[in-house]
């Protein structure tokens, strides 16, 4: 568990966002969906609203002042991300998220490379982005997907998976956090088993990099994928880490402008890695948003947003505990403010839709992760997700709602 937080006024905190001051149906709002997507400080709207009333342009193609702006500025947000995850500008692929960087791999790394015989192995706890991609490339290699399971608690188990690391193994998916149960990934640890027996490794950090400080370079990964969205961004904003030697071997994924150095039509000379695999106009007032992000949380400070998230995790489980028939899916040894759940005798899209009517903003549905939810026997769940924005007074609020909505539908 994280260090106790330092003292930050958390209420001035919580109004730089400015829709958490907004009511829902005659109710003040209660955001708990931020593994959905989170929502965005004033400096964040101000700098892409700042960019299209000042600095619109192109980047990379213009010699003109505002071309010159608008590439510094996005080309900034690309240093500002290496800063955030400790690792090279030129490694980082801007893309559009988590989605788009996976599927990168897969058809520029995975695809030319796998072969019949040659296995995948993913976990239980996967999002289908860290699935469905793989499938897909397996289809058309003849290669095979092998699976890590949990155990009862919902810690990935370790010995089932290094068992599945076998000499067949190419490539070793996981995700750093699982949006559904919170799970924490031992990944420096996995990451350095895999590498020592030859096996490639990506790691899905959507939950992740939202939440707590990242060290990609520590971690020994291959890969790393994030989702500006989720940590106070733009939608449709992601970056994808690779090592260098892997960005220089694979082929680009997308063909057209800005990835090339010299078109012909006898051939074409790409462009330089990371830039081979940025073609066309790209969200450049996304991803000058995501930098102004990357600014903010860094002003708190990640430890101290992961700090207060656990203290609003171990509060909210507590009161969720004393509620009777309610289960809690995943109790981790190190977890993320993510808290699955259901009522007995109740239905989770019934209790979402009755919480909406109280304000209380929460999730529920398979969370695309249709087998965590067949492993657990369910067809969905109800899933209260904490940023540091929220607060305790929010959560008693919630836990009201939800005793009085159980009594209504019970």
């Amino acid at each position: 568990m994280a260090q106790a937080a330092a003292a930050i006024d958390w209420a001035k905190v919580r109004a730089d966002f400015p829709l958490l001051t907004r009511q829902v149906h005659g109710k003040p709002l209660i955001y708990l969906d931020s593994a959905n997507t989170g929502q965005k400080p004033a400096v964040v709207i101000d700098a892409v609203d700042d960019f299209y009333r000042r600095h619109n342009a192109n980047v990379s193609r213009a010699v003109h002042a505002l071309g010159t702006e608008a590439t510094e500025a996005y080309e900034g947000a690309r240093g500002k991300l290496a800063s955030f995850l400790n690792v090279r500008a030129d490694e980082l692929v801007l893309c559009s998220g988590t989605t788009f960087a996976i599927n990168l791999v897969a058809y520029s790394w995975a695809l030319p490379r796998l072969q019949p015989g040659d296995a995948i192995v993913l976990t239980r706890m996967e999002h289908h982005a860290n699935i469905v991609p793989w499938q897909l490339v397996a289809e058309r290699t003849g290669a095979v997907l092998k699976v890590a399971e949990l155990d009862e608690r919902g810690d990935l188990d370790l010995d089932q998976l290094y068992s599945l690391l076998t000499p067949e193994v190419k490539l070793l998916a996981l995700t750093h956090v699982s949006n559904v149960l919170g799970t924490v990934n031992p990944v420096r640890e996995i990451c350095r088993r895999a590498r020592k027996q030859g096996i490639v490794t990506l790691i899905d950090g959507s939950q992740a990099a939202p939440h707590r400080a990242l060290d990609i370079a520590a971690i020994g990964c291959d890969f790393y994928a994030i989702t500006g969205h989720k940590m106070a961004g733009p939608t449709g904003t992601g970056v994808l880490w690779a090592r260098r030697e892997h960005l220089q071997a694979m082929p680009p994924f997308l063909g057209g402008g800005e990835m090339i150095r010299e078109v012909r039509f006898e051939g074409t000379v790409f462009n330089d890695a990371p830039h081979k695999f940025e073609a066309g106009t790209p969200n450049i007032s996304g991803f000058i948003g995501l930098g102004a992000a990357v600014d903010y949380l860094s002003s708190i400070g990640m430890a101290n947003i992961e700090a207060r998230e656990q203290e609003l995790l171990a509060y909210a489980t507590g009161k969720l505990s004393q509620i009777p028939g309610l289960r809690i899916f995943g109790e981790a040894r190190e977890k993320a403010a993510v808290i699955s759940f259901l009522v007995e005798g109740a239905h989770a899209h019934d209790l979402a839709t009755l919480l909406d009517l109280e304000g209380v903003a929460v999730r529920s549905g398979h969370h695309c992760a249709h087998p965590l939810m067949h492993h657990f026997g369910v067809p969905a769940t109800c899933r209260a997700s904490f940023a540091f924005y929220n607060t305790f007074d929010e959560i008693d609020a919630f836990v009201t709602a939800l005793q009085k909505v159980r009594t209504l539908l019970l």
